[in-house]
């Protein structure tokens, strides 16, 4: 791991990962403003007000935001502050990482559900990509899918210390990783039998 890395980023505790999987939670993960709330918070834990002056909207919007994301088990009070009689709390996720599982619905109990991540990335890059700053690659590779999964969590260590590199400078930066199954053509084994 890189040195640059503070381990106290954000300035709580919090779990590794959580899981989410009931349609409720789903709801609260999917829209884009919660979204950006949660990775707000993965810096430092941040009042209301804080938030609502980040994101540009109304302490009263952020405020149900919030809500919804702590009734969802994503956001917790980490702490509180006495500011002219009130107490102010100040939110933190629940976990680093927000794992999506599967979600059972009648009428079909094996369908998972999953966030596209990836699509949220291409909206955000348009500008980047316009103004020639953006750096992105994708790479196409036939594994097994005990291989896919082994690869996939070195991704998520790297994520974690992106996510964990210390703050400072003027621009933020995403960063987006997927990891799927596709209908990308692949070569014929070799004639001579040789090869993978």
């Amino acid at each position: 791991m890189s040195s640059n890395r503070n381990p106290r980023i954000p300035d709580y505790e919090l779990a590794e990962s959580v899981e989410v999987s009931t349609p409720a939670q789903l709801r609260a993960i999917a829209d884009p403003l919660r979204a950006t709330l949660l990775d707000l918070v993965l810096e430092r834990a941040a009042t209301v007000a804080e938030l609502a002056a980040a994101v540009g909207r109304p302490n009263s919007t952020v405020a149900h935001h919030v809500k919804v994301l702590v009734q969802a088990g994503m956001l917790r009070v980490v702490r509180t502050r006495r500011v002219r009689a009130i107490d102010e709390r100040y939110y933190g996720r629940t976990g680093r990482t927000i794992n999506v599982g599967a979600v059972r619905t009648p009428g079909d109990p094996a369908a998972p559900v999953c966030l596209n991540g990836l699509s949220t990335a291409a909206a955000e890059s348009v500008p980047a990509h316009e103004a020639d700053t953006l750096y992105s690659t994708i790479r196409h590779a036939r594994i097994p899918a005990a291989a896919a999964s082994a690869f996939w969590r070195r991704v998520e260590d790297l994520v974690r210390e992106f996510s964990e590199l210390p703050r400072s400078g003027d621009t933020v930066y995403g960063f987006a990783v997927g990891l799927y199954p596709t209908d990308h053509p692949t070569l014929p084994a070799p004639e001579d039998g040789g090869g993978a």
